[in-house]
């Protein structure tokens, strides 16, 4: 019995010692990270303090420097309020003579408008003229050979003072002056910005008011903005830039030239229109493949004229020397075939020279359907063109509305320049394939005819 509980004993203690251990160490641990957290927290306070006695020691500088200049503040305190009431003593008498002015003014005023009388609507009227005057100046070629003109009426046109009798004359002067100079054709010098380049002193011609061509005949613009002339970034037709050469050049008294009567309107509008060149380029992807197979069937075309023309000659020659067959034309490949069987009965020379004749064909032939497919499809992808731009025209309507008409031009030049384009294909390729097909046709025939003399001979010489 003592054996028993000895032997349950020993492993409750065992348990209970194994406890109470487990229990000390946890309490060590928990001590411990008490006692490390108690040490931060007691340097962190001492860096606290340590920054609130920097802070006062620096507050009470400050404060120490502040009370030292106080008898400094006080002065310039003082002083300011000496250069204030000065100040406004100058603004008190500066206003009483700006009250005189404008009083004096008003007299002046009123004696001007006395001893005008009359005058005062011709001189009101006078300063119209200038200020009409000086945007015409402003906008006119003569400028370009007398700059500054305008800016010598801008005091005389905004009425601020009284017109002297020199002044009129300047006005009657620059009415003259441009009068007379709108009907001459004048040659001078100055400076021409081409392209990024600047051209010092170079020889301009001045048609009236009407138009600017360089040495060269090339049309100028003249820029009323800087008084700057500059030249066009692209010149119109070649046909007019070859009259202006002409008549830059030319030591008759009258020539041709085309003269633009609306100040640069219509030649703007001119240099605007796209060439031969930007028109094709509108068609678009669609366009350059109608170019390309136009293209195509003009070199077919080409190649297969002279080749039928070769054959036409040699058919000749071998018609001249029917007895002399050759095998460089198909005349003579079809005497020598049949020559070959001419021992043949008649039904057999028959079938003999008709697959000599049907193998020539294709020759004579080669290419025609192939011109002909060119030409019907050429005006079908025209169509396809002019589908393609009227669905984009449509859709930039349905994006921007109809406001901008610019913005449905492409669709609309591209969907024109297509069908254009097919049609430009398609008819010349309809009628040289007819060119062709008469001159295969004539080929053809003479072998046919020649057939039908070989079955004759050889007919009679089976009946002999």
């Amino acid at each position: 019995m003592k054996t028993i509980d000895r032997a349950i004993f020993k492993p409750r203690v065992f348990s209970l010692i194994k406890r109470i251990f487990l229990i000390v160490s946890g309490c060590l641990v928990l001590v411990q990270a008490v006692y490390a957290e108690h040490i931060e927290i007691d340097h962190l306070l001492q860096e606290v303090q340590q920054v609130l006695k920097g802070e006062n020691k620096l507050h009470s500088e400050r404060e120490a420097r502040f009370k030292s200049n106080v008898a400094q503040q006080k002065q310039l305190f003082a002083e300011a309020k000496v250069q204030l009431n000065a100040q406004r003593q100058l603004s008190d008498k500066l206003q009483a003579r700006f009250d005189e002015n404008e009083k004096l003014l008003t007299e002046l005023q009123t004696t001007l408008n006395e001893r005008q009388g009359e005058l005062g609507e011709v001189f009101g009227m006078v300063r119209q003229v200038a200020a009409d005057l000086k945007s015409d100046l402003a906008t006119s070629l003569i400028s370009a050979q007398f700059p500054g003109r305008a800016e010598s009426l801008q005091q005389f046109a905004s009425g601020e003072t009284v017109i002297t009798a020199q002044e009129l004359r300047q006005l009657w002067f620059l009415i003259q002056q441009e009068m007379t100079e709108s009907g001459k054709v004048s040659r001078f010098k100055r400076d021409v910005l081409v392209g990024s380049e600047l051209t010092s002193q170079a020889p301009v011609t001045r048609i009236g008011t009407f138009n600017l061509l360089d040495q060269n005949g090339l049309y100028l613009q003249f820029l009323p903005e800087d008084e700057q002339v500059i030249d066009y970034p692209k010149q119109p037709a070649s046909g007019y830039v070859g009259m202006a050469d002409d008549f830059v050049n030319t030591s008759e008294q009258i020539t041709d030239l085309g003269v633009d009567p609306t100040r640069g309107g219509i030649l703007n509008m001119l240099t605007k229109t796209p060439d031969e060149a930007e028109r094709l380029l509108q068609g678009g992807v669609v366009g350059y493949i109608i170019i390309a197979l136009g293209l195509i069937g003009l070199g077919l075309v080409i190649y297969r004229f002279f080749a039928l023309h070769r054959i036409h000659s040699r058919t000749s020659w071998q018609l001249e020397h029917i007895g002399d067959p050759s095998d460089d034309n198909p005349l003579g490949r079809v005497l020598r075939t049949a020559q070959k069987e001419r021992h043949a009965d008649t039904e057999a020379m028959e079938l003999i020279v008709d697959e000599a004749v049907t193998k020539e064909i294709p020759f004579i032939e080669r290419t025609h359907a192939f011109i002909k497919l060119l030409a019907g499809v050429a005006p079908l992808l025209g169509l396809f063109g002019t589908v393609t731009g009227m669905i984009e025209t449509f859709q930039a309507i349905s994006l921007y509305g109809t406001g901008d008409p610019k913005l449905m031009a492409g669709g609309i030049s591209q969907a024109l320049i297509t069908t254009q384009l097919g049609l430009m294909v398609a008819i010349p390729l309809l009628f040289l394939h007819s060119f062709l097909t008469s001159r295969s046709k004539n080929i053809i025939q003479v072998l046919d005819e020649q057939s039908a003399g070989l079955l004759v001979e050889s007919l009679e010489n089976n009946r002999s």
